[in-house]
This record gives structure tokens, sequence and C-alpha cells, in this order.
């Protein structure tokens, strides 16, 4: 079933979530357990980059069709290295820190052009528009991981990052009557994704910078991700019950527009 989907131009960046989520896991364990949670953020590193390597290798067959390519992409080596740079360096991994964070900032530079691309000239199935919310992702979780690299300090590089996600934001304003016309399914969970990278970094900038009214903010971000998340997890929960939690598979744009 797992290789079936990594062959699979539409799921196949989908693949490595589960180790990005285990690396996550291990960096909140490690504040517990710190000998435990380090070694198993290291092992989760090593699988999310092995399979975004085997992934990558992949696509560069040129067997995959422009049609497939979505957001998602930015999974597998995007996300699983910025997100494995500011894991390994909670567990006080710098060089291994620095080396993934490079990993995720150059895919991120490679990709972002192929998937903008793909996405000003040719819509998204219905299926897959969730996934153009993962444009959040990138500077967001890129932004969490300089922080965790070079300190909570004003910088050049900080600013860059967080100028580009307060624009994706504003990019995601403009898609939500694109959202809203979308029947709810299992691939709304890229935006509680997003949602939280965009919380996150807000979350630090605020710790940083301690503007009036910073414990108000933090309050209302904090309220509103939960709550939206959670609203995420109900509906959820709804389509389990029905039965329609999992659809019949998407295996190709065409299908992908079925709804």
């Amino acid at each position: 079933m797992i290789l079936a989907d990594l062959r699979n131009p539409v799921l196949s960046p989908f693949v490595p979530v589960a180790g990005i989520a285990a690396m996550i896991l291990a960096t909140a364990l490690a504040s517990a357990a710190f000998t435990a949670g380090r070694a198993l953020v290291i092992v989760f590193l090593i699988v999310t980059i092995i399979t975004g390597g085997w992934l990558t290798g992949h696509w560069l067959t040129g067997g995959t069709d422009r049609d497939s390519v979505h957001p998602g992409y930015f999974l597998p080596t995007v996300a699983g290295g910025l997100v494995g740079a500011y894991c390994t360096a909670q567990v006080n991994l710098h060089a291994l820190a620095e080396a993934s964070f490079g990993i995720g900032v150059i895919c991120w530079l490679l990709l972002g052009a192929t998937v903008l691309n793909r996405l000003f000239f040719a819509a998204l199935p219905p299926a897959l528009v969730p996934t153009m919310a993962l444009e959040i992702g990138p500077p967001a979780v890129g932004g969490l991981a300089y922080f965790a690299l070079a300190g909570r300090a004003v910088s050049f590089a900080a600013c860059a990052l967080g100028g580009y996600t307060v624009l994706m934001v504003l990019v995601q304003a403009r898609l939500i009557p694109v959202y809203r016309r979308l029947t709810f399914s299992p691939g709304f969970w890229a935006f509680t994704f997003s949602a939280a990278a965009a919380a996150a970094d807000a979350l630090a900038w605020l710790t940083l910078k301690k503007p009036p009214g910073t414990t108000g903010y933090a309050t209302a971000i904090v309220s509103l991700i939960t709550a939206f998340t959670s609203w995420i997890a109900a509906r959820t929960v709804m389509l389990a019950a029905r039965g329609q939690l999992f659809p019949r598979a998407v295996t190709g744009p065409d299908q992908g527009n079925q709804r």
C-alpha cells in the first residue's frame, strides 16, 4: 500500500507526513525524556530525508504529469527539511539542523517555481484545492526554524521570511470564496497544518517584539487555531460515522474532478 502511494503522482507527497508528525512528537518528548526524544528525532529525520530523496529522484525520471503537481509537493523535502531543522535545533543538534534547513530552503526555491507555475495556468481539481493552503507552510515553518537556529532576534532573514508569510496569508484571504465552494473532505487537514504554522510563527514574533496587548493577541491566536482544528476534527468524525472518510482514491487529475 505504501509503495503504491509512493509511486502515485498525486498521493506520494503525503507519505512523509507520518515521519514529520512523529518528529514533532519526538521533540515534545525530549522536554521530558531528552535522550529518548533526541534519538527519535534523529530516526524520524532520517526517515523523512530518505523518503524525500527517493521521491525527488522518482519525480526526476520525467514520469510525473504536470497536472498532478500540487502544493503538497512541498511536504517531503521543504516541510520535512524545515521541520527537521526546528526539531534538531531543539535537541541541540545544530550542525544537523543547519543541514536540514539548507535542504528545506533550497528545495522550496526549486519546487516553489514549479508549483506556482502549475497553479497560475491550470486550476486544481476540487479534492486538491485545500493543498493551496500549504503555500503558507514554507515561510512560516522556515521562520520558526530560523529562530530556533539563530535565536529570536530581528534580522534580515527573519524579516524576509515573516514578510513572505504575511503575503501568503493575504493570498489565502483571497482564496476563501474558492474554499467555501468545496465539499468537506479529509483534505481539509491541509488547512490545519498551514494555520498552525502561521499561528506558531505569529506567537514567536509576539514573544520577540512584545507589542502592547501581547497577551490578548496570543490568547486570541491560540483560541482561534484551537477552535478551527477542533471544527476540522469534528467534521472528520462525522465523515467517519457516515462511512465517507475514505472515498474512492484519487489516482490522477481526472478523478480529482469528481465530487
